[in-house]
């Protein structure tokens, strides 16, 4: 898929995102307020932050796919992995809120100070489960699909939002039962599910920013390819690095030392096609070719 593509993409997903997030922010916000929930207020405050997050996956995707430039030879995007920390970070600071307004209420609150929430919160948290989970099934497709880190980020903070809904659920339908703690409880285990949202959000970012290596099955499938094309007789090194969501490979290839430097410079070549060809992430594939030449005993050595 080209760039072009891929954005219209993302643009497209985006949009959908910020709608929804903005229409289920209101209903929330206003379920929590009239229906006197805590847990509800808090789910629409991370409803709300979903809409910030999305507009930020859309800069950083366009920054991620503008072309290669003096001060950035090698490309953009990473700026898509630094997209996604920023959300890491945007979520860790709404679950700690979160957390701390549960504990709040939890600790330092009269049980009878608690209000019981109205049926309107609970209606709004079913509603939002549906919604969001929707939207993470949407969003995670479409990530798949142009392989993009933060739009995939940006489907798992739908998915935490509709797991903050399933805590609200919970809280409030336990607060009507008789159990008004249920409430601010529910807000407590809403902020450790975002908060394990964002350390995953955050340890895959930083994992394809540091020159963490592929997938070893993906690995393989490379050396099966290199080992398939004419003329190459073995491979001595294959390096990976993740570049975003892109990826280099770096290889060192045996080729036939007699033959002359444009056979084997096409050898070369041919692997470097063929690694990129059939792997779409792979943004770059360096070759490098050892000769061997035949022995007495008819082995090959350097």
């Amino acid at each position: 898929m080209n760039i072009k593509t891929s954005q219209q993409v993302a643009n497209r997903v985006s949009m959908v995102s910020v709608l929804a997030n903005a229409l289920l922010s209101i209903v929330k916000l206003t379920a929590g307020i009239i229906g006197n929930s805590a847990a509800m207020v808090s789910d629409a405050v991370h409803s709300i932050s979903d809409i910030f997050s999305t507009i930020i996956v859309m800069i950083g995707f366009k920054v991620s796919t503008k072309e290669a430039d003096k001060n950035h030879p090698f490309g953009h995007e990473r700026f898509e992995s630094v997209t996604a920390i920023i959300l890491a970070f945007i979520l860790t600071v709404i679950g700690v809120g979160i957390g701390y307004s549960g504990i709040q209420k939890i600790f330092f609150t009269d049980t009878a100070e608690l209000m019981v929430p109205g049926g309107l919160a609970l209606g709004a948290a079913v509603i939002s489960i549906f919604i969001k989970e929707a939207m993470y099934w949407y969003t995670k497709i479409s990530a798949r699909k142009i392989n993009s880190g933060a739009l995939m980020a940006d489907a798992w903070h739908h998915r935490s939002d509709a797991m903050s809904s399933v805590g609200s659920f919970i809280g409030i339908a336990g607060a009507r039962l008789g159990f008004p703690m249920m409430d601010p409880l529910a807000s407590i285990v809403i902020c450790l599910l975002i908060l394990k949202v964002a350390l995953s959000i955050f340890t895959d970012s930083i994992n394809k920013m540091t020159d963490t290596s592929c997938d070893e099955s993906m690995i393989e499938e490379i050396k099966d390819i290199i080992l398939d094309q004419p003329g190459v007789l073995g491979i001595d090194k294959v390096k990976t690095r993740m570049f975003g969501n892109r990826s280099y490979v770096e290889v060192e290839i045996r080729a036939n030392g007699e033959e002359p430097l444009n056979v084997t410079h096409e050898i070369a070549h041919q692997v470097h096609d063929a690694v990129e060809k059939n792997f779409q992430s792979v943004k770059h594939c360096t070759v490098h070719v050892n000769p061997v030449h035949p022995n007495n005993s008819g082995n090959t050595s350097f």
